[in-house]
């Protein structure tokens, strides 16, 4: 068995950091989401929630093909980092965030309409300004929310594959990821190595959604 630790630091490093940027990124559209009345409402919805039903092959070509050095979004990136998005951590890390930005949106939204609107006002009539009252009450009061968001955000980017492997492809040290190191270890018949990675993921997959389950039944959020 030849297990390369290498794949597991990078894909430690790529959840935590697009976990970190949607959080966010995310928090601001969730409680978006959770307040507006607006018709468009239900598009955004579709549309962040598009990346849990399009097959990860089609998010990654088309994040390819506007992360391209020729098109507009690469040419810009290149222009201001010398670097391209495709095949590069910082490529990996804008894929994985669209790709796991539902499972970061949606706990969220949740968490925030299960507050209500009604310890916000009460810290208006006390003299707390909007964004003081967001802070102070309605951020901690959806704490298992970000709890859950965070969880599940971080569990969802360790597993990806497709995404990661049309816009990454398979650098050593820069954009081999775990899941492209099993897909790679069954591909060599290295099947020793490929069990120990993916049993590890299964664990922690496991684990992940055990927690997330036991936090919403032991601390439910009550609406206002």
């Amino acid at each position: 068995m030849n297990l390369d630790l290498g794949p597991v630091w990078l894909t430690l490093q790529l959840a935590a950091v697009t976990v970190a940027l949607l959080l966010l990124v995310g928090t601001p559209l969730a409680w978006w989401l959770a307040h507006t009345r607006t018709r468009v409402k239900p598009l955004v919805e579709a549309i962040t929630a598009l990346p849990l039903v399009l097959p990860p092959t089609v998010l990654g070509f088309y994040l390819l093909v506007l992360f391209a050095p020729g098109a507009p979004l690469g040419a810009a990136w290149l222009g201001l980092t010398g670097q391209t998005l495709t095949f590069s951590f910082s490529g990996l890390v804008l894929a994985s965030m669209l790709y796991s930005l539902p499972f970061v949106v949606q706990p969220l939204q949740a968490a925030f309409e299960a507050v209500g609107r009604g310890p916000l006002e009460a810290a208006a009539v006390l003299g707390a300004r909007p964004i003081d009252a967001f802070f102070t009450v309605a951020s901690p009061l959806a704490a298992r929310g970000y709890l859950t968001a965070s969880v599940l955000g971080f569990a969802h980017t360790l597993g990806e594959f497709g995404v990661v492997l049309m816009v990454g492809g398979n650098i050593p040290g820069r954009t081999r990821v775990i899941s492209i190191a099993i897909y790679e270890q069954v591909e060599t018949l290295d099947f020793a190595a490929a069990h120990v990675l993916s049993a590890g993921l299964l664990a922690f997959s496991f684990a992940a959604l055990v927690l997330v389950y036991v936090l919403n039944r032991r601390y439910p959020v009550h609406a206002a």
